[in-house]
Order: structure tokens, then C-alpha cells, then sequence
């Protein structure tokens, strides 16, 4: 019997961007060299809204280990400057003029550790996102079956399937997480 109005497709691709998302935030961890998204999970509170860097600033590598920022609007050096400091990064900005220099420090043990420490922030975040969305789904079904609309074998069985499509998105989470840490680490 179909389910009126509980898509369970839905779910999953809800709990498939929240891998997604921190696929993207690993991206933009780095691993010793200077990478343009280094600097892409940072968000600047400009004109009274959190923006992401791209749309505050351009963010070019002149070397290997240099990241070069040009903020377009130069009442914003500032609050750049402070969100890269806030960030969980550890690079500490040079301002000159409109343009932020950061320099990449080498990847010694103890800054390994702290971008692994980071990265299991990120997949903790991403595993929260995950529940988030199981929850919602079990919410769902519990309001379906008080409203007659579907069966109690029904509801069990969906909502088997909603912790099975969970189960497998926190796997796929921590694979994600191991592959980046033994990125991290490697020397």
C-alpha cells in the first residue's frame, strides 16, 4: 500500500546532502598547501547577514603556501579579517590595504591533530544533520498513524526503513571521516 504524503526517496536525499555538505567542508580542510577553499565554510557577518567568502572577497593562491584575499568593499576588511580569525582554522590574517594575506603554516604533529580534531567536528555536525532528518521522518510517520492514514505495521516497517537509511548514512559519514584523517596524518 503506497503512504500518503511520506516520501521515503525524500529522506534520503536530505540525509545524502548532509554527507554531501561534509564532503565539501573536508575539501576544505587543508593538507598543507594553499587552497582557494580553504576558506569557503567561513562566513563574514556583512551588511547585517552571514555571507560565504566568495560573495564578500576573492581568494587567489600566489604560492604554494599563500592564500591572497581582495575584499571588494573595503568597510569589510574588518569582519573578514575577524571571521578568519574566529574560524576554526588557526591561520592568523596579515591586512594590508584591501588585501588579506594568509600564510599556510607547516603541518607539523601537533597541527595534524587539530585539523583531525576539526574534521570530527565536521562529521559529528553532519551525523546531528542526519538525525535531524531521521527524527523528522519518525515524526512523521507517528502523525500519519494518529491520523488513521496508514496502518501500525506500516508505520513500523517505514520507520525500519528510516533507521536502515540512517545506519547507512552514518556509515558513509565515517568512511568519509577516516579517509580524511588518514589524509591528514599522512607525512
Amino acid at each position: 500500500m503506497a503512504t500518503p504524503d511520506f516520501d521515503l526517496n525524500d529522506i534520503k536525499r536530505r540525509m545524502q546532502g548532509a554527507v554531501s555538505s561534509l564532503s565539501k567542508d573536508l575539501g576544505s580542510l587543508r593538507t598543507g598547501r594553499a587552497t582557494p577553499g580553504l576558506v569557503d565554510p567561513i562566513q563574514i557577518d556583512a551588511y547585517g547577514a552571514m555571507m560565504p567568502m566568495s560573495q564578500v572577497a576573492t581568494v587567489s593562491v600566489p604560492e604554494p603556501r599563500l592564500l591572497s584575499i581582495s575584499v571588494w568593499d573595503r568597510s569589510m576588511v574588518g569582519a573578514v579579517e575577524k571571521a578568519i580569525r574566529e574560524s576554526d582554522l588557526g591561520l592568523n590574517p596579515q591586512t594590508e590595504g584591501q588585501t588579506i594575506r594568509l600564510r599556510i603554516p607547516e603541518m607539523n604533529e601537533q597541527r595534524r591533530k587539530e585539523m583531525v580534531k576539526v574534521a570530527h567536528k565536521y562529521a559529528e555536525e553532519a551525523r546531528v544533520a542526519v538525525r535531524h532528518v531521521r527524527r523528522d521522518g519518525l515524526d512523521h510517520l507517528k502523525k500519519l498513524l494518529k491520523d488513521s492514514l496508514i496502518s501500525e505495521d506500516d508505520e513500523k516497517r517505514q520507520a525500519g526503513d528510516v533507521q536502515k537509511a540512517t545506519d547507512s548514512h552514518i556509515g558513509e559519514i565515517d568512511g568519509v571521516l577516516a579517509s580524511k584523517e588518514k589524509e591528514i596524518m599522512q607525512v
